[in-house]
């Protein structure tokens, strides 16, 4: 196999074999094709396309690219969840818990958060103590008894993941539909769940902007479970402005908590309850979404979805005293209202703006080896559709140094739009697909 004749022929139009596709990818991953012709094979989908058996193939193969890791030593039905990312994300920090309190067993593995979106993992290392560097060994005991547990990804989970997107990044062939879908899929494929549910983002602080262009890649992710014997379904879910109110890290471990508590705003505690349904009905728990639904609502009434919380994050390290007191929480030495200019109804709020300006205050990071200031961001007092007194409160700056505050303020005021008419509040599940 030359990849020169596989360059051609994809550039051609053609489709490429599933032995063609595993050759290409093992040779790539082990440093025997050089970046320039994976860039070329890049450039070659992106323009072409991939159809549905490529697209399976390419998934698997860099899903075997590297461990595959068995979770059959968990009893039970194993249920995964991904979302695309977005402004104010803290959704598994409330879900995980909340489903895992009804009998669902959650074995997950995050990432760190990059740019202007957070991480899991960064958000639970705002515990003190809290580790995400556990053993395989040990997060399959957890899960087996308490039901949940949250790792950071391994380097040989998917590695040849890793380098294509790193490729991708800098030859402008990032938003391909099947391309997007395997990167995805691949990994949550080797993590290895019987279940996944997907939350896609739309919006302008999601990757997929346009409503249908996220439709389609949650089709596309959707068909690949399907088609390596997984149940995967898709909850498309509006980021046209944050989720909920918080948006840094230990300011959005606070909402998550107040959630579990039964107090958390209510377009986030919808998109949890949504979520964690479906994965109560993919795992078996229950018997279809309602029910879920009315299980999930259950363990927040009556604590025990913080309870079982409290005894995640002491199960990996964590102190977990600051469930329960989550005032305990370190606080920015800055605390800054961001007054509305005039009065009127919220008719916009430019979402990724709002990340950027967490971003420059320190909660995000520009590379990877950034650090980040885990007290930093904002809380969001009005919403699109929300009316506002002039000299009132649109935000709460959360910052440590007086010039970023300063920055960041501006462009929060820049990317808020406030209309003397009335505006129709944001819907907030778009569609449920699978």
């Amino acid at each position: 196999m030359r990849m020169y004749d596989l360059i051609m022929k994809k550039r051609n139009g053609l489709a490429l074999t599933t032995d063609e596709i595993n050759g290409m990818i093992t040779d790539y991953t082990r440093g025997a094709i050089p970046d320039y012709q994976m860039s070329a094979m890049m450039m070659a989908i992106y323009f072409r396309g991939m159809n549905e058996q490529e697209t399976l193939d390419l998934t698997m193969a860099m899903a075997h690219s590297g461990d595959m890791l068995s979770l059959d030593d968990i009893r039970g039905v194993k249920v995964d969840k991904h979302s695309t990312g977005g402004v104010g994300d803290k959704t598994s920090m409330a879900l995980t818990p909340i489903v895992a309190a009804c009998g669902l067993k959650v074995a997950k593995m995050s990432g760190r958060g990059l740019g202007h979106t957070g991480g899991t993992i960064d958000k639970l290392e705002s515990f003190p103590g809290f580790d995400t560097g556990i053993s395989t060994e040990h997060f399959i005991r957890q899960v087996n008894e308490i039901g949940v547990a949250i790792m950071g990804q391994t380097a040989d989970l998917a590695p040849a993941d890793k380098k294509l997107y790193a490729l991708r990044d800098v030859t402008a062939t990032v938003d391909q539909k099947s391309l997007i879908a395997s990167s995805i899929m691949s990994k949550k494929l080797a993590a290895g769940a019987d279940a996944i549910v997907l939350d896609v983002k739309t919006g302008s602080g999601a990757f997929m902007k346009a409503q249908e262009d996220a439709i389609d890649l949650a089709e596309e992710m959707v068909k690949i479970g399907k088609n390596s014997g997984r149940d995967v379904r898709a909850v498309i879910s509006d980021m046209d402005q944050p989720l909920g109110f918080a948006v840094g890290n230990i300011l959005e471990v606070q909402e998550a908590i107040d959630t579990l508590n039964g107090h958390g705003p209510e377009d986030f505690t919808e998109l949890v309850l949504t979520l964690g349904s479906l994965m109560l009905a993919a795992g078996k728990i229950a018997k279809d979404a309602a029910e879920g639904r009315a299980m999930c609502q259950k363990v927040i009434d009556d604590g025990s979805a913080l309870l079982k919380f409290e005894e995640f994050v002491k199960a990996q390290g964590g102190d977990a005293s600051f469930v329960t007191h989550p005032e305990k929480f370190p606080k920015a030495s800055i605390i800054k209202e961001i007054k509305a200019p005039k009065s009127g109804y919220v008719q916009q709020i430019v979402c990724d703006e709002v990340g950027i300006c967490s971003l420059i205050l320190g909660g995000g990071r520009e590379t990877k080896e950034s650090s980040i200031d885990l007290t930093v961001g904002l809380v969001l007092h009005k919403k699109v559709g929300d009316f506002v007194e002039e000299g009132e409160s649109l935000a709460t700056i959360h910052a440590n140094e007086a010039g970023k505050c300063e920055i960041a303020t501006k462009r929060y005021l820049d990317s808020v739009t406030i209309s003397k008419d009335p505006v129709s509040k944001h819907q907030l599940i778009k569609t449920i697909i699978g």
